[in-house]
Parts: structure tokens; C-alpha cells; sequence
């Protein structure tokens, strides 16, 4: 793992408030403070060329703040964040100050929001401040998942669509759109809620030589888009290694294991069974 590099002098904290809003709040750790026009540079990762500029303007002494409206344009993915003024060709990285980020917990869109845009603030492993960005339309957020002998049960809510009488939940295996299992979705009371449970067992037809991620997704009505369910609606930037569910063995030689992945969709990874196990 690599740290900071050592021009990244400046350090932001940052707040969101209950609409979605971010405040970044920067502060400069050296005398050189960034000079008139400088501006809060959002560069997506992997995206070459793509870039937002929040304007700098004084807080305080010593102080600059920089917000990320909720209406600001910020398409899906991960950004990092840098100082840049008129005429720089290699901006500073900002370091992350402290993140206020408890309005996120307490905060849920309407169920009929047609497009759910959330974004987190985060460290990154080597010491940058970035924010995850994600823009679903529409959204299926997963809640409560229970863990069962045989399979998962998961509850959630869905943004932006409605769910019919036919809607289903359908499991595709990552590599290999022809392997899918699907299993029916019933509605619960709460606007937009939905419930399914889904056995292990059909996703496992024969031996299992190597690691199998199973994306799922949520289909409202035959012929409808289908919607990835997720967990992305609190402060919580990536559940890839924290979010651990326990594993069941399936036939003989294979595990099924609920998990959400880096960019916290959730999925079920089935791999072959330690012997020992």
C-alpha cells in the first residue's frame, strides 16, 4: 500500500446535510494557501476526461468551502478529489479531514423518486479523499437479508417502478447469461416494499471447480428492465469485506454465500467446499 503523496496539503472535512447536500470545508497545511479562481476538482476513476468543478470560495481564515448540491451532475462511480488552480497541470490531492455523514443514516428518498443519486465521502486506501458516487433509475435497495439452512431471504424497497403481480427476482450468473434461476416477489406493506426468498440449491448444477458470483436482479413486470438491487442508501461507501453473512453448503463439494460486492450490489458467491468444512 502506497500513502499520500507529500504535495497533497490539503485536507478537507466534510458534512452532508439531511437534502443530500456535501460541504466540503478545506483547510491548507502549509503557508501557500490556493490562490483566487482555484477550484474543488471531482475526477472520476477510469473515466479519462471526465471532470466536475465546485467552486472555492472563503469560510473562514485559513478556510475554504466547496458544495456538492444534490442537483450537481455526478454520473455513477468513484471520484477523487484535488486542488486545482488557474493554470495547473498536476492539482494536489486532498487529504480526508473528519466526514459528518450521520444525515445519510437517517435519510431515504420517496418511493416514488424516479431517480435515486447518492454520494459518500471516503478515504481511500492510500490516504486521498474521494467521494462514491451512484445514480440509479430505478433503484432497488436491499434491507434486512436472513440466512437460512438452504438459502437467503431478503426484504427491500423498490424506487421508481412498480412491482406487479408478476415481478420476479432472477439470478444470473457473472460470465454466463444463459445460467439464471428465477423466484417470485410479493409485496410487503411499506410503499415500494418487496420480499423474496431464494434457494441455493438451483444454482448449483454440477461440481464447482472455482469461485461463481450470482448477480440479482429484480424484474417489476415481464418485459421490464431489470433492476439491480443494491445497498447504497447510508454512509456506508463499500460493504465488499464488511458486510459478512455466513455460508451453507450446497449438494456435495460447494458453499453459497450471501455478499454485496465493492460497489455494493448484492450477490451470492458460490465456491467449492473445503473438505474440512
Amino acid at each position: 500500500m502506497t500513502t499520500a503523496t507529500a504535495d497533497a496539503t490539503v485536507r478537507a472535512d466534510c458534512v452532508a446535510d439531511p437534502a443530500g447536500t456535501l460541504t466540503f470545508e478545506l483547510t491548507t497545511a502549509t503557508a501557500t494557501a490556493p490562490g483566487p479562481g482555484a477550484v474543488l476538482l471531482l475526477r472520476r476513476r477510469g473515466g479519462a476526461g471526465t471532470t466536475v468543478r465546485l467552486p472555492l470560495s472563503s469560510s473562514a481564515p485559513g478556510r475554504l468551502r466547496a458544495v456538492l448540491e444534490p442537483a450537481t451532475e455526478l454520473p455513477e462511480g468513484w471520484w477523487d478529489t484535488y486542488v486545482e488552480e488557474p493554470g495547473s497541470e498536476d492539482p494536489p490531492a486532498v487529504l480526508p479531514g473528519v466526514r459528518d455523514l450521520r444525515t445519510l443514516v437517517d435519510r431515504a428518498p420517496d418511493a416514488a423518486t424516479a431517480t435515486v443519486r447518492w454520494r459518500v465521502p471516503y478515504p481511500t486506501l492510500d490516504g486521498r479523499l474521494a467521494v462514491r458516487s451512484w445514480v440509479r433509475a430505478p433503484h432497488a435497495e436491499a434491507g434486512a437479508i436472513r440466512v437460512g439452512p438452504a438459502g437467503m431471504s431478503v426484504e427491500g424497497v423498490l424506487y421508481g417502478a412498480g412491482a406487479g403481480e408478476d415481478a420476479v427476482v432472477e439470478a444470473r450468473l457473472q460470465g454466463d447469461p444463459s445460467r439464471l434461476h428465477r423466484v417470485p416477489l410479493t409485496a410487503t406493506g411499506e410503499p415500494g416494499g418487496f420480499a423474496f426468498t431464494l434457494p441455493y440449491a438451483p444454482l448449483v448444477t454440477g461440481p464447482v471447480a472455482e469461485e461463481q458470483l450470482w448477480w440479482l436482479w429484480l424484474i417489476p413486470a415481464p418485459g421490464a428492465k431489470a433492476v439491480r438491487i443494491s445497498r447504497i442508501l447510508d454512509d456506508v461507501w463499500t460493504r465488499h469485506k464488511t458486510f459478512v453473512y455466513p455460508g451453507r453448503p450446497v449438494a456435495e463439494g460447494a458453499m453459497a454465500t450471501p455478499c454485496y460486492t465493492v460497489g455494493n450490489d448484492l450477490s451470492v458467491r458460490v465456491e467449492p467446499r473445503p473438505a474440512t468444512a
